[in-house]
């Protein structure tokens, strides 16, 4: 029997869709061209539905649109039906009779509720809801019409625009008033062509034949041509080479002496005013549109308020700038009859009149501002005659009589001594409390009588410190110096709460000392020092500030007077007698720094710095056997002081008492005994060709210092210049173990290894252990560089080189060796500026940049740079070296004087 179904072999029914049961209707698959076989569509739905009521024996559904229900013509849009209505919900549902009684219920009561509203304005078919939401959308739609309906006729009347109306419609853009007003500046202005356009369009269509520096012909104008074929290298290696000197200088600028305050840009206060001043705006440079702008403001101004004399004042010297002088004048003249009691109108207008119209200008403001000092000064500068001016200032005497100023100009005009000194009485008789007016009458008066004149002006001014300083100077010119003036002045000026502050007294003391008055300077330092300075607060340290401030601005009498005060309270301060003597030593007398150290040797014997000074300065005089003498004393003071112990040696073989300093090198061992004395006695034994001796004190220092490296070396080097390498590379060896961060010995152990023996392999070893024993060391690290560069090796010095800059970037003597021997010489320039920005500050960079501009020929600059790096280091002898080799070829004979002082 077969396992087929019947139905299966059966034909399908009717209206029969495959799988719409299952929702089912159709798919599209990626493989397909097109869109998968159509679902049914709703009318097939419908009637399919209809059948089936049909065959149930049910009335169709009337929620699918049956005949017996009431169907709207007029399908509205999906947004205005009813939300309850499910159809799309349940269109595939089963229907059943209840839901069709349903439909015919709600379907009643919907028309009885229309029916009884009576709507007789829409179609009797329609609901109160769907009326109501027609009414709401047309009013909405009279309120708030479409952009379409408001232009409907516009677009209406473009129909009766013509081609040429058409034509003359402009483009679109932003046409207000502001932007079209910056658009029309903007076309407005003019550029000037540079006369490098002109010159390169009059050379474009110019040929001729030249030969160039490279030796080759070419045909042109020698430079680039319009079409870009040819390039002119020339220049352009000139144009680089200019910008670079430039960004030197500036890097010079910013990297020099001037960079400790702290910034690499420094502006110069007067000479900034001084271009300002300069760039003053003259008549014909003003536009003319700023002038009427400015102009409508000030007379707005004026306007508004016209008892405001400033106003005036600013429109007076608009006028003058736009060069109205004319205007100017009646502007002023407006506003000094607005304004007849401001000082500044009136002065404004007497400045820009002629002297005729100013002086009555002058007569009419002192008549209204008869108080005036500055009219009065102006008014008595506008006169020519001397004896008129007097006149002027005599009749504002008698107006301002306690007016200093006019005193001062009237007794300045006095060519008579006699006739200043009766002005200046009757002035000090007016104006008592004018102090300038009373020293003026006192250094007019004879010694007596000046006296007489200053004991009435303190009298007079009992707050007046200048009167008590006079009073001490014109004691120091008379020699009276029994009383002690500025002792009285101090106690009379603390009753009175007058007092100035420590560095104001300094002040006048510098002052004194720049009028040649010493003793007076001395004075007022030794009274007022340590006023206001109690004993907890660090005295000491204040005043040797205040010395070296004095020292610094040149006053050397003032920093002296600061030093014999400070010594006089702290008579055993090593530091106050340092910086005494090295003041006499650098601006005094021999005689006086002798004295000095003198005194210093007595008050501090224990220093042994002012004995060896004492001592060389004596010997560098002449005096040895005073310097010997001054050194046994010293001995006596301090008996196990190495450096008299080394200074007497020094003397004594100087002057070639070589057994007496073998002796007192002996004694120095024993007494003294240090590694430094026992290199010292080394190295004179080498002086004197005693390798053999020397060999016996380095192994004994060895044994009681073996953490000497100077003694290792010196081992080293005597076997080395006896021929014995083995011996030394031992001797180095051993001592770079005992001493593995002595950079100087594993310099010597890797040179002895490269130079004598010429084992570059070992040499490099010996190097590489030096750096792993002192990492980021430039001067083992220059050394492995100078290794391959000595053998050749320019390519591995170079990766060397890359490889040090990058552990060490600021290191200079790195750069200077990259910039001197490993890169080429067109490349020497960019690289000293780059060099110059990464390390600032480096002696030894300086004199490189220095010695590539000597190679260029460019002395000025070479001698600016060799300045500089003597500057930041003067200690660096190789600095010394390079200037003085540079001065023997190119500086002249006061130069190299100077250096070699």
């Amino acid at each position: 029997m077969s396992g087929r179904k019947d139905f299966l072999s059966q034909q399908a029914p009717e209206n029969y869709v495959a799988g719409l049961g299952r929702g089912a209707t159709g798919f599209t698959t990626r493989s397909d061209l097109g869109p998968a076989r159509e679902g049914p569509s709703e009318e097939q739905i419908k009637e399919a539905l209809a059948k089936k009521a049909q065959q149930l024996g049910v009335a169709p559904p009337t929620a699918y649109g049956a005949p017996d229900k009431k169907e709207d013509d007029n399908d509205d849009d999906e947004r205005f039906q009813d939300p309850e209505n499910e159809v799309g919900l349940f269109a595939n549902g089963a229907y059943d009779r209840d839901d069709d009684e349903a439909d015919r219920i709600y379907q009643e009561v919907d028309e009885r509720m229309d029916r009884r509203r009576k709507i007789t304005d829409l179609k009797p078919t329609a609901t109160y809801r769907e009326a109501r939401e027609a009414q709401e959308r047309k009013d909405y739609e009279a309120n708030n019409p479409k952009i379409q309906q408001q232009f409907a006729d516009l677009k209406r009347s473009l129909a009766s625009v013509s081609d040429d109306d058409w034509a003359n419609i402009p483009e679109v853009g932003d046409l207000t008033g502001k932007n079209r007003r910056t658009k029309q500046n903007l076309r407005q202005r003019f550029y000037a062509v540079p006369d490098s356009v002109i010159a390169g369009a009059r050379d474009s269509t110019q040929f001729d034949t030249s030969v160039n520096d490279e030796g080759t012909q070419t045909n042109g104008s020698g430079g680039d041509t319009a079409d870009g074929t040819m390039t002119n290298f020339a220049d352009i290696g000139a144009a680089r080479d200019k910008v670079l000197k430039v960004r030197l200088d500036q890097a010079a600028l910013g990297s020099g002496t001037d960079s400790v305050s702290g910034s690499a840009t420094n502006i110069d206060p007067k000479g900034y005013l001084t271009s300002l001043s300069k760039s003053e705006i003259k008549a014909g440079e003003v536009e003319v549109g700023d002038v009427k702008r400015v102009r409508s403001l000030l007379e707005s101004v004026i306007k508004t308020n016209p008892k405001h004399a400033p106003g005036w004042i600013a429109a007076s010297r608009l006028e003058m700038v736009a060069g109205k002088e004319q205007a100017a004048r009646n502007v002023i003249a407006r506003g000094c009859q607005t304004c007849p009691t401001s000082e500044d109108a009136w002065i404004e207008n007497i400045k820009i009149n002629e002297n005729h119209n100013a002086k009555i200008i002058a007569a009419n403001a002192i008549t209204n501002i008869p108080n005036s000092t500055r009219l009065w000064l102006m008014a008595a500068d506008l006169e020519t005659e001397p004896n008129s001016k007097k006149r002027v200032l005599r009749r504002a005497i008698d107006v301002m009589p306690k007016s200093t100023q006019i005193w001062k100009q009237l007794v300045n005009l006095s060519e008579d001594p006699s006739d200043a000194r009766l002005l200046l009485a009757k002035a000090v008789e007016e104006i008592p409390l004018a102090t300038e007016l009373w020293l003026a009458l006192a250094r007019l008066e004879t010694p007596e009588n000046a006296q007489k004149v200053l004991n009435k002006a303190r009298m007079a001014v009992p707050t007046s410190f200048e009167v008590w300083i006079a009073a001490a100077r014109l004691a120091e010119q008379t020699g009276n110096n029994k009383v002690n003036v500025m002792k009285r002045a101090v106690q009379s000026l603390a009753r009175e709460n007058a007092m100035l502050k420590r560095e104001e007294w300094i002040a006048e003391a510098e002052k004194c000392e720049s009028e040649d008055a010493m003793l007076t300077c001395q004075s007022i330092i030794a009274e007022t020092l340590g006023y206001g300075l109690d004993e907890d607060d660090d005295r000491k340290e204040i005043w040797l500030e205040d010395s070296k401030a004095s020292i610094g601005r040149g006053r050397y009498e003032t920093a002296r007077a600061i030093y014999a005060y400070l010594l006089r309270v702290f008579p055993t301060s090593k530091k106050g007698w340092q910086g005494a003597a090295d003041l006499e030593k650098a601006h005094g007398a021999r005689q006086s720094l002798e004295q000095v150290l003198e005194k210093a040797v007595e008050a501090v014997p224990q220093a042994e710095n002012l004995w060896l000074m004492l001592a060389k300065e004596r010997r560098e005089a002449g005096d040895v056997d005073g310097s010997r003498i001054t050194l046994g004393k010293a001995f006596n003071q301090n008996p196990s002081s190495e450096n008299i112990y080394l200074s007497a040696i020094k003397l004594e073989a100087d002057f070639g008492n070589i057994q007496q300093s073998r002796e007192l090198l002996q004694q120095a061992r024993q007494e003294a005994g240090t590694d430094r004395v026992w290199w010292k006695s080394v190295a004179f034994e080498r002086e004197q060709n005693k390798d053999q001796v020397a060999l016996d004190l380095v192994n004994q220092g060895l044994q009681l210092y073996p953490k000497a490296d100077k003694l290792w070396m010196q081992k080293g080097q005597i076997y080395e210049s006896d021929g014995k390498l083995p011996q030394a590379r031992e001797a180095f060896s051993t001592g770079t173990r005992a001493c593995p961060h002595s950079v100087p010995l594993w310099l010597l152990l890797s040179r002895l290894e490269e130079q004598k023996a010429g084992v570059l392999v070992k040499a490099r070893s010996v190097l590489d252990r030096a750096r792993l024993a002192n990492p980021k060391n430039d001067l083992l690290a220059l050394e492995a560089v100078r290794l391959e560069r000595r053998a050749g090796n320019i390519s591995q010095a170079k990766i060397l080189m890359a490889k040090f800059q990058q552990e060490i970037p600021r290191s200079g003597l790195l750069w200077s060796e990259r910039i001197l021997y490993l890169e080429p010489r067109t490349q020497r320039k960019p690289l000293s500026l780059e060099a110059v920005k990464a390390v600032e500050n480096d002696p030894s960079l300086f004199v490189s940049v220095a010695r590539v501009f000597w190679g260029e020929r460019k002395l000025e600059k070479a001698a600016s740079w060799f300045e500089k790096a003597i500057v930041l280091d003067a200690d660096l002898g190789d600095t010394w070296a390079w200037y003085w080799k540079f001065l023997q070829q190119h500086g002249t004979l006061e130069k190299r004087g100077d250096v070699l002082g």
